[in-house]
């Protein structure tokens, strides 16, 4: 029984209920031994028999449940390919990887587009390209993967700010209007 433990981050969590909610809808799903949600750094740790369970899976549940995954694309330079059934068998390997949600490769420009969670390493992309026989030229992309999250935790940030702008905008003259005798104006 191959064991894997893995860390994913969510967002959309507001409180201790939504930390229930995501565990108990990814404890449902076959294969998951251990799943704990940690409201304060946002994470889910995950820990499961990789023969019954993907990470996708568990992706698709966290969302189902209405919570997300930041997600980012990454472009990695594929060397080695001489045929369209090249591209198949690299993006073949690289949607093995647990994190990878999808993997697109161009044989014409000799790019893989890969959709992943920030959790990957992009050394794992580059071990699984080598062992299906072919080479990626090496960049200094990483900081996009580490990135993801901090840009994906910014948006729910200034989408929950947007929310409280306009519930106020809206409530204060209701308030008002409702307390005016009250106040005595």
């Amino acid at each position: 029984m191959p064991e894997q433990r893995l860390t994913i981050p969510v967002t959309g969590m507001t409180c201790a209920n939504c930390v229930k909610t995501i565990e108990r809808n990814v404890k449902k799903l076959d294969g998951i031994q251990l799943a704990e949600v940690n409201y304060a750094t946002e994470k889910l740790d995950v820990t499961f028999d990789s023969s019954e369970m993907d990470t996708n899976r568990i992706i698709e549940r966290i969302r189902a449940v209405g919570y997300d995954v930041p997600t980012t694309t990454l472009d990695l330079p594929i060397t080695g390919m001489h045929c369209a059934n090249c591209a198949k068998a690299v993006s073949r390997a690289l949607k093995k990887v647990d994190g990878v949600l999808g993997a697109e490769v161009n044989y014409a420009t000799e790019r893989a587009a890969v959709s992943l969670t920030p959790a990957v390493d992009r050394r794992d992309l580059i071990a699984a390209v080598e062992r299906a026989g072919y080479g990626v030229v090496e960049t200094d992309d990483e900081d996009e993967l580490s990135d993801a999250e901090a840009s994906a935790r910014e948006a729910e940030l200034r989408h929950q700010m947007h929310r409280l702008v306009i519930g106020v905008l809206f409530t204060l003259p209701l308030f008002l209007m409702s307390m005016a005798r009250d106040f005595g104006l």
